[in-house]
């Protein structure tokens, strides 16, 4: 991401994805929001939604780090990889072609994706979490063919009874 670096790894005997988020030194209040607002979606869980495992700001190892976050490892494909075909391993053939010698997504792939970033971003939003920068580089794809919504440094918890409107800005995620 914009303000870290993501990195494969093992807690408890468990494969993870640990995500360590850096000091900005153009942007300190953007890095530190980032990382907070990653841990939105700390206590959820939904198989479409990343899970978050644990979280810590305690990194003696380095003094440009704002903290790490431990998350379910799900694997490297994003969609942005499979509609695009920058992963050449995750799908390749000779018919159907999408350009670039790999296959075009069939109808009932795009059909399954689309109701599991659905499901998730339903669910997010049912818990008061808007995600501001959903975009297939942060849609991850399990090695069973299930989306998940990833990615939450833009994020933003809604806080109940208030008014939707009072959240109308102009904050937007990232272009990839």
């Amino acid at each position: 991401g914009g303000f870290g670096a993501v990195y494969k790894a093992t807690y408890h005997g468990v494969t993870v994805a640990v995500k360590q988020v850096k000091k900005s030194s153009k942007n300190r209040l953007a890095s530190r929001q980032s990382f907070w607002a990653e841990l939105n979606v700390a206590r959820l869980q939904h198989d479409n939604v990343v899970r978050v495992v644990a979280a810590s700001t305690c990194s003696p190892a380095s003094q440009n780090s704002l903290g790490t976050i431990i998350m379910e490892y799900v694997g490297n494909i994003t969609l942005h990889h499979v509609i695009y075909g920058t992963r050449d391993v995750w799908r390749q053939g000779e018919e159907e072609e999408g350009g670039c010698g790999r296959k075009a997504l069939s109808m009932e792939e795009a059909v399954c994706y689309s109701c599991d970033i659905v499901t998730g971003l339903a669910f997010l939003h049912s818990q008061g979490i808007v995600h501001l920068d959903l975009k297939p580089a942060n849609i991850l794809i399990t090695e069973h063919g299930a989306c998940k919504i990833g990615d939450f440094g833009c994020s933003q918890r809604l806080e109940e009874g208030l008014s939707q409107s009072h959240y109308v800005c102009q904050q937007g995620g990232t272009y990839t």
